[in-house]
């Protein structure tokens, strides 16, 4: 409930007076921007526009001794640069970047309170177990022997997937990828991190269409935009610094704003047009628009004849999507879509903008092939102002995704094949032998062992069912029985009540994180709970990435607080228990016996990730950008003059070859203007060279001084030696090449480089030359199609439009036809979706923890149309239950608004600390629970995954409402 505070007291049950211990006077908003520095009326500034905050001068730094540290936010993925200010090792002070490209001087209201973060109070300050129902504390060397007898005896008992190691999009890069090393030396693949749950669908929609599952040009770029298409995404409150970007193109352009959301966000508030439609039909609507598009001729016919495979299929399926019957399925009136076509061909290039609000669907991946087709059609892929701009959510979930934390895959994407294991095992030094003595095996139908080595683990979105699911319908022997929530906050998955049983069914439950998170109090165990307290990332070094693929490194602001500790020395803790730190840290340098160096760890993913180009970003090359930022260009983001000359912020990847290539990186993908050795691009050959009879690659186009004028496949070292390039390799650079597999060696198992670095040199992509493809013949739906949400309540269009049959994937069986055929709509009418505040962000734990945001937003709510909540006789402020067709329900404020529609109901989902009514504050350690507590409103959401990626849906369910 966004309302001004009287007080500011967060005001909820308390167990000391919590804000007593805050300060002796109340904290207000005023008193807060006066603490701040901030300008009275700044931070609602800073909160929509990202605002200005005062510089601090020189003079008075250095007469106090005041160090100055720069990190970057540890909140959303615009990557906006934090300097902090450092006395004696206490962070007293910080101001916003405003050398950084990215933020310009500017915070939201989340950025500008990071310093709390680091120095709040409501950390968990030292390691705990929970015996007898009692929290005790305990010592760090306890909690890792006894963890570490723990799961060794299970492992011993079940196996190496019965203990499931989650990951984080909170760790830096560095940590990311030596905790998805980590799981593999465990023996498992059952690992993931929150990208499973906010951007899986893109990662294989995108991939599957044009080679990278990506943002494709940068918040920066969008300068250059003369339209903006935003759907599904809320970036005034989600990523609100980005909000500078879009309203620069907005005003400098006159650029025209389309905002297409089920809800009036803040966004949409600064929109020329806002489409308001039915949760769950983005397939339709892009259809719809794109019906307009065919039907007038308005697509670049000159781009999809030489750059788009499978544009005739797609044109057969629009050409169903009438005015009349787009109408039907989404709600929007014929004439508005053409309006928006009209306004997309006649302001080119134009970006289009999603987040999860078009992800977390069961057709999540239908609708990010929908946004791409979109912008294959309109010739908008490949150039400035253009590309598909997806925001990613947490400060490095891009970065844990390309490192690799991921049950299907290892990093950079190289997948689970014998290949694959096979390189990395060459990165590491590792014996391939030993690595797959450590994965268990199982029977496949015909009697023969099946490796789980390559197979993929069970996603964090299904992890409750690793629990409770009969093992006779799962692809692993025994049920999971540790979980290790390493960086993760458990409210914002759906099926709550589910989640807290299966929580309770595991032998033992392990947390680390600087606040506990409602892992600590949502279930009613009394033993086998541990709390470890890692350390924040100011408080360790290492590398993060943009959404826009950038990396920039941080520098530790202070040293670990408190008895927490860096993730990854956490890590080398329990590879010491196991026995095989040696084997692990082989080629990584330790500052002391469980302190990996962290240049080190950079070194050795640099030496490995080749596919994405994870290799030219030396921690020297880094920190030389995060020391020059103001030699950067705010548009461009390419350095002129200065040490970085050229370069582009951050090497956005791939950065090709060695560092010492000097590639400059790669601002906006697939931009075949430029050579590639000057950040240019084309189409990746991922995926053959024909199909069907017809041409995959590229017809007759390739980037400036490419000795290959047309399109090509991958580069092997057997085409190197067909064009006779192979002369250009140094002696060194093909021993390593006959290391791997001779002739059949290619751009991405080469450890030398050698190969990207001659195909570089003669013009061409190391990855080829490509058509985008329009139809993915892999995919369940090779055409994206429209299908009715599992819980839907419009059954007149279930005949037209059914979900899938029912399905096996990732371990386990998945249910589709099984739910949609029971009609759920009478008991439950009213559309759920959820969403973010800008306040919080998350699962909430940290931010509403921060006495500083708390104030701002003290109450869960649901926002319910007025026709709505007069038919159900709520007030607005009344306490309402929210209940889901599978039992689960919550209890929170009504919030009477038109931001809306009638027929559909919105909640955010960084509460947590209530369940289904009841206060779990007295649950959680003495002094860690978080100020502000409330229902997560994923207790009431439902099942439903992704059928590619197992991405769980959260924005359309059924609800029913009614007062409490």
């Amino acid at each position: 409930m966004l309302r001004k505070k009287t007080n500011g007291v967060a005001r909820r049950p308390q167990r000391n007076s919590i804000l007593s211990q805050v300060g002796d006077s109340h904290v207000d908003r005023r008193a807060f921007l006066r603490g701040s520095g901030l300008a009275i009326g700044g931070l609602a500034a800073i909160s929509a526009t990202g605002g200005t905050v005062t510089q601090a001068s020189a003079q008075t730094a250095a007469g106090s001794a005041v160090e100055t540290v720069k990190s970057v936010c540890t909140h959303c993925s615009v990557g906006c640069t934090v300097v902090a200010e450092v006395k004696n090792g206490v962070w007293i002070g910080q101001e916003p970047g405003w050398d950084s490209p990215f933020n310009l001087g500017a915070h939201c209201a989340k950025g500008a309170s990071v310093r709390e973060h680091a120095h709040g109070e409501r950390r968990l300050k030292y390691p705990m177990k929970k015996e007898g129902g009692e929290w005790k504390q305990i010592s760090w060397e306890q909690a890792i022997d006894e963890i570490g007898d723990g799961m060794m005896k299970i492992r011993a008992e079940s196996g190496p997937d019965s203990v499931y190691w989650l990951g984080s999009a909170k760790h830096n890069n560095e940590q990311a990828y030596l905790f998805r090393k980590f799981a593999a030396y465990w023996g498992t693949n059952n690992v993931d991190h929150q990208a499973r749950i906010c951007h899986s669908t893109t990662v294989a929609g995108v991939a599957n269409t044009w080679g990278y599952g990506a943002m494709t040009n940068s918040y920066n770029d969008i300068h250059n935009s003369k339209a903006i298409f935003i759907i599904g995404g809320n970036p005034a409150e989600a990523h609100p610094v980005s909000l500078l970007h879009v309203l620069k193109a907005k005003e400098q352009n006159n650029a025209p704003l389309i905002v297409c959301d089920p809800r009036f966000t803040r966004t949409a508030a600064h929109a020329d047009e806002y489409v308001r439609f039915r949760p769950g039909t983005d397939v339709a609507l892009i259809w719809g628009i794109l019906w307009h598009i065919f039907e007038n001729g308005w697509e670049d016919k000159e781009f999809i004849r030489t750059r788009v495979w499978g544009m005739d299929q797609i044109k057969a399926e629009v050409a169903n999507w009438t005015p009349e019957e787009t109408e039907r399925v989404t709600g929007v009136p014929g004439s508005q879509l053409k309006r928006v076509a009209r306004t997309m061909a006649n302001n080119r290039p134009g970006t289009v903008i999603w987040c999860m609000g078009g992800t977390q669907h069961t057709n999540g991946n239908n609708n990010t092939r929908a946004y791409c087709v979109l912008q294959l059609a309109l010739g908008n892929m490949g150039t400035s102002g253009g590309g598909t701009n997806i925001f990613r959510g947490h400060d490095n979930v891009q970065g844990a995704t390309d490192l690799g934390v991921l049950s299907h895959t290892l990093p950079g994407y190289y997948g689970l094949t014998a290949g694959a294991w096979a390189h990395w095992a060459r990165v590491w030094g590792e014996d391939l032998d030993w690595l797959k003595g450590q994965f268990a095996s199982i029977k496949d139908k015909d009697g023969k062992d099946k490796p789980l080595m390559n197979e993929s683990g069970i996603p964090v979105s299904r992890w409750i069912d690793g629990v409770l699911e009969d093992p006779a319908n799962m692809d692993q022997d025994n049920n999971v029985r540790a979980m290790v929530l390493w960086g993760h906050a458990p409210n914002s998955q759906t099926r709550g009540p589910e989640m807290k049983t299966a929580m309770e069914k595991l032998d033992m439950l392990v947390v680390i994180d600087p606040y506990p998170t409602v892992s600590a109090v949502m279930h009613d165990r009394t033993d086998g709970v541990y709390l470890l307290p890692a350390c924040t990332q100011f408080e360790t070094r290492g590398s993060v990435t943009a959404s826009n693929r950038s990396l920039q490194w941080r520098d530790k602001v202070v040293d670990p607080l408190f008895e927490s500790l860096p993730d990854e020395v956490i890590i080398a803790k329990f590879a010491n228990k196991f026995g095989w730190a040696d084997r692990l840290f082989r080629n990584i340098e330790m500052d002391d016996a469980e302190t990996p160096n962290v240049e080190s760890i950079t070194r050795e993913f640099n030496a490995g990730l080749w596919t994405i180009g994870y290799t030219g970003q030396s921690p020297e090359r880094l920190k030389s950008h995060m020391a020059n930022q103001h030699t950067f260009d705010r548009t461009t983001l390419q350095a002129v003059g200065g040490p970085n000359d050229g370069e582009y912020y951050g090497l956005p990847w791939p950065c090709w070859g060695t560092a010492e290539m000097g590639h400059p990186g790669t601002p906006n993908l697939y931009d075949m203007s430029k050579p590639v050795a000057e950040g240019g691009l084309c189409f990746r050959a991922r995926f053959g060279v024909e199909r069907d009879g017809d041409n995959l690659l590229a017809e007759g186009v390739s980037n400036p001084g490419a000795e290959i004028q047309d399109g090509y496949p991958e580069f092997t070292m057997q085409m190197l030696m067909d064009l006779g390039w192979d002369g250009d390799l140094t002696g060194e650079e093909r021993a390593a090449i006959d290391a791997v597999a001779g002739p059949k060696t290619n751009w991405k198992t080469d450890l030398s480089g050698g190969i990207q670095r001659v195909a570089i040199k003669h013009g061409c992509a190391p990855f080829g030359n490509a058509k985008a493809r329009a139809v993915v013949w892999t995919f369940p739906d090779p055409i994206p199609l429209h299908r009715e949400p599992l819980y839907t309540n419009r059954r007149d269009l279930v005949a037209d439009y059914p979900t899938y049959e029912d399905r096996h994937a990732y371990r386990l069986p998945t249910l589709y036809a099984s739910i949609q055929k029971n009609d759920f709509s009478k008991d439950y009418p009213i559309i759920l979706t959820s969403g973010r505040l800008v306040e919080y962000e998350g699962g909430g734990e940290e931010t509403r923890s921060n006495p500083w945001l708390a104030e701002l937003q003290q109450d869960m709510f649901v926002e319910i149309n007025p026709r709505d909540a007069n038919n159900l006789g709520i007030r607005d402020g009344q306490q309402v239950w929210v209940e889901g067709p599978e039992g689960g329900k919550v209890k929170v404020m009504a919030m009477l608004t038109e931001r809306v529609g009638a027929g559909v109901a919105f909640m955010p989902f960084h509460f947590g600390g209530h369940f289904q009514g009841a206060d779990l504050r007295e649950k959680y350690p003495k002094g860690a629970d978080p100020y502000v507590l409330g229902e997560a409103s994923n207790t009431a959401q439902t099942y439903g995954y992704d059928s590619v990626t197992q991405m769980q849906e959260t924005k359309a369910t059924l609800c029913k409402i009614s007062a409490a």
